[in-house]
């Protein structure tokens, strides 16, 4: 049975989405299907996008990333058309999660964000969640967009060493 290349790519995601308890962003999705040369750059943000507008993944926007996570929608439409996704595929998919787990889900647990606040100056926003979970929400207002930025940059390298800081201090 021949198919459209694009279904496939749209089914890979929904796959890929499926197989998680976590979100993954749009440059973790690119990086197993543009490895493995599935298809180019273009062809899956075209993917993605009919995903999204379709309903079958919500895809938010956090600072310089887009996280997608699969709606409800999508699973009931994987569970009809799974079988069209090959079973090497679905193998090079379990391997790459399971080899990549740890740093997938590091990068989506650490949000860093910033934007300007009413009072005129910005609002870095901290967080660190484990499955789903909030484990810290920090908030600082800081005169300038470049000390927001640093901030930001930093929680992404620094986030356990403050978290592990934190709780010895507070508890």
């Amino acid at each position: 049975m021949n198919q459209d290349p694009l279904t496939l790519y749209k089914l890979i995601v929904l796959y890929m989405l499926n197989r998680v308890a976590f979100p993954l962003t749009k440059s973790q999705i690119g990086d197993f299907i543009l490895e493995r040369e599935y298809t180019n750059f273009l062809t899956l943000q075209t993917a993605i996008a009919e995903l999204n507008d379709a309903g079958l993944i919500d895809a938010k926007s956090i600072r310089n990333r887009t996280h997608l996570a699969i709606t409800e929608e999508g699973i009931n439409t994987l569970h009809y058309f799974e079988n069209r996704i090959s079973g090497a595929i679905k193998e090079e998919i379990s391997q790459y999660l399971k080899d990549n787990e740890f740093d997938l889900r590091n990068e989506v647990s650490i949000v860093a964000n910033y934007y300007k606040s009413t009072a005129g100056g910005y609002e870095a926003e901290l967080q660190a969640l484990d499955k789903g979970v909030e484990l810290i929400n920090i908030r600082l207002n800081v005169p300038i967009e470049e000390i927001a930025t640093t901030i930001c940059d930093n929680w992404q390298k620094k986030n356990q060493e403050i978290y592990q800081y934190l709780t010895e201090k507070l508890f």
